[in-house]
């Protein structure tokens, strides 16, 4: 099994598609139609079962890191309940005090009130490009 098809298997759009029933499946077959005069090598066979545990091992961690970021954001949002902030809207900066916090999928969206009292709402953190 080469290097690229294993980073291939990784992919975002292919990670949740391949999970370790598939992958018995596939050396199940694989064992299964070898040729019994060219019985596949057990170094090659020892590597391939250690190439997807790591891939699993990695799809697991980046999971568990994408979690981690979610909570981190929404706690870091809160610290900005009631702190004035520059934000980038459609190209036009909004400054004013963050008033309101709330979460759509876990992604935290804040409501920024400029000094005005006019209110913009579904401000990501990304958007924010400074604190005050």
């Amino acid at each position: 099994m080469s290097t690229a098809t294993i980073a291939g298997a990784g992919s975002p759009s292919q990670s949740s598609n391949i999970g370790i029933q598939d992958f018995l499946k596939i050396l199940t077959a694989q064992l299964n139609n070898q040729d019994p005069l060219k019985p596949v090598d057990n170094e090659q066979f020892v590597a391939q079962i250690a190439q997807f545990a790591t891939l699993e091992q990695s799809r697991q961690l980046n999971e568990k890191i994408d979690n981690m970021l979610l909570v981190q954001s929404s706690t870091q949002s809160i610290g900005l309940l009631g702190k004035t902030v520059d934000a980038n809207v459609n190209g036009v900066t909004v400054t004013g005090r963050v008033s309101a916090l709330a979460l759509d999928s876990g992604q935290p969206l804040l409501t920024v009130t400029t000094a005005a009292g006019q209110s913009t709402e579904g401000i990501t953190l990304s958007q924010v490009a400074n604190i005050r």
